[in-house]
């Protein structure tokens, strides 16, 4: 899928055309409390927790369906559909906007949180007001516990993965967007299992084919109209996205499918 991004999006959806094929997302924000991340020791982080599955070595992003199908990634035999625990699609980073249910309740006040998904939220915004991609580092981790920044796997440094995918090419254009997606309205998903998630932006748990005119007003600071209508002919949104576990750890900043 072709992302015809205006403002900061258009550069980096060109880049990640070119880069990865599609690989590995905002409005009423409250005050988030100030953390110094120069104080940031990887012993006061979040304890790893179980990482979510990832593509085989080499794969890229699959692209979107033609207009009107839906996903294809289901399970290879039965014994997957079973599982009690196995997230919508298959994968924790996977859209959860499913018509035939619900949406969870779109929650803007930054209050509610728990407090270590409040404390990440707010070194995640702190560090890309700083204009420098390095602050992530702390924050993104290593081994077991890093942050899962694409939909397959990745070689090498994860900032200069970042980099990479950022239009400048020093890393200012992703921590916009990372910063635009943080500053939208968010859901909890999965309560009470073993993926329960936070996530931002709320478009990644509701039908895009629903959004009332506010809403759309709010999606439209992260993508083009264009985008919304090639996303709701797929059925989902697939741009950035962000997800922190209740204990505070930064799981997923991908986008795609």
């Amino acid at each position: 899928m072709k992302f015809s991004m205006s403002g900061r999006p258009r550069g980096l959806a060109l880049n990640i055309l070119t880069a990865a094929c599609c690989l590995a997302l905002p409005l009423c924000l409250v005050s988030t409390p100030s953390y110094a991340l120069s104080e940031i020791q990887r012993q006061d982080l979040p304890s790893p927790a179980t990482p979510p599955a990832t593509t085989a070595p080499g794969a890229t992003v699959p692209m979107p369906k033609a207009p009107g199908s839906r996903p294809s990634d289901q399970p290879a035999d039965d014994t997957d559909k079973s599982e009690p625990d196995a997230p919508p699609n298959g994968g924790i980073t996977s859209p959860r906007a499913d018509p035939d249910v619900p949406p969870p309740p779109v929650v803007y006040d930054l209050n509610t949180l728990p407090e270590p998904v409040k404390r990440m939220h707010g070194l995640l915004i702190e560090a890309c007001k700083t204009g420098d991609i390095e602050k992530l580092r702390a924050l993104i981790g290593t081994g077991d516990a890093m942050t899962q920044l694409s939909l397959g796997d990745i070689d090498g440094d994860p900032i200069t993965f970042l980099k990479g995918l950022s239009g400048d090419g020093d890393g200012q254009e992703i921590l916009a967007i990372l910063e635009e997606v943080l500053s939208a309205g968010y859901v909890h998903v999965d309560t009470g299992t073993p993926q329960e998630l936070y996530v931002w932006p709320y478009f990644f748990a509701l039908p895009l084919d629903k959004l009332d005119a506010r809403q759309r007003v709010e999606l439209f600071k992260l993508v083009t109209a264009s985008d919304y209508d090639d996303m709701k002919q797929f059925g989902a949104y697939i741009f950035y996205r962000v997800g922190i576990t209740p204990t505070g750890q930064w799981l997923f900043f991908v986008a795609g499918d």
